[in-house]
């Protein structure tokens, strides 16, 4: 056998007996009391604040930008919390997707308007980027008698795809919408009275994105929540994910009056100043770790320097 080849294999083998350890790993812990899982979330996150360098440095960037009132102290104070509760949020994935029904309702509650989920009438949930946004996901499938429609991107790694895959679609048969599929037919799912569970709120490069202010840094935000409400003749409500020491509160708010509007960056700025109240009840829960302030404006120099 070539090197190459016996590269190749090695690879294989690795990849593959990773994908099932990990996957057994998962399903063993759905079957722990909850203490437990977050007990090694927050051992978890602790080392992933101690190598993760890279991601810990985004963190603490973004977290200056947005909270610049903060001593140096109480920022990495916060970016040590939040590496732990996105571990124990990605190890809560394995009783979201493999723990018995009856825990999973258990665990994830919905409170909020209620009635804003009731009926077919079109209508865009705004799901923005917490820790709990899978738990959150699974919440409205589990427990409203409602067929929900959502995006799916492929992850890289084919064995985490398919986990992944088959755990959002778990529960109330979705209605699930590949990235690459672009917009009829998510246009199409809202119209005919599937709500769209909608992710709008991260950096995803300057094609189709606007600048607006969110806390207060110039950002490049996706029009994409006024545009498919526009498109739908839909309604925006607001769903938000938390991280509880008994599971997640999943809080659903009430149809946003005024929206949309004739103005996509009107309505992407209300957007994000709706989120940064959001933030600010949890602001620990949220997705730091990602380059949020990434692109920048013509001749703007990179927050972030040379990563």
């Amino acid at each position: 056998m070539t090197p190459t080849r016996l590269h190749a294999l090695r690879h294989f083998v690795a990849h593959n007996w990773g994908n099932r350890l990990g996957l057994a790993w998962m399903r063993l812990l759905a079957r722990c009391p909850l203490p437990l899982v977050r007990g090694l979330g927050w051992i978890m996150g602790r080392v992933l604040h101690a190598v993760a360098a890279r991601r810990r440095r985004i963190a603490r960037i973004n977290w200056a930008l947005c909270f610049p009132e903060q001593t140096e102290a109480e920022r990495q104070r916060a970016v040590r919390r939040h590496f732990v509760l996105f571990a124990q949020a990605w190890l809560d994935r394995s009783w979201i997707w493999e723990g018995r029904e009856a825990v999973v309702r258990q665990r994830l509650k919905l409170v909020g308007d209620l009635d804003a989920l009731s009926g077919d009438e079109p209508t865009v949930l705004f799901a923005p980027h917490f820790v709990g946004m899978d738990a959150g996901w699974t919440a409205l499938t589990v427990h409203v008698q409602r067929r929900f429609c959502g995006i799916y991107a492929r992850q890289l790694n084919a064995g985490v795809d398919h986990w992944m895959s088959a755990g959002r679609q778990r529960f109330g048969d979705p209605h699930i919408v590949a990235k690459s599929e672009g917009l009829k037919p998510l246009v199409a799912a809202l119209r005919a009275g599937e709500p769209l569970y909608l992710l709008p709120d991260m950096d995803y490069g300057p094609r189709d994105s606007v600048f607006v202010p969110f806390f207060g840094v110039n950002t490049a935000t996706v029009p994409s929540l006024s545009r498919f409400a526009r498109m739908g003749r839909a309604r925006v409500v607001a769903v938000v994910s938390r991280l509880t020491p008994q599971g997640y509160e999943v809080e659903i708010r009430s149809p946003w009056s005024g929206f949309p509007s004739d103005d996509a960056t009107a309505d992407t700025a209300a957007m994000n100043r709706a989120l940064e109240t959001m933030i600010a009840t949890m602001p620990e829960q949220y997705y730091w770790v990602h380059k949020r302030f990434k692109t920048r404006p013509a001749g703007e120099a990179s927050v972030y320097g040379r990563d």
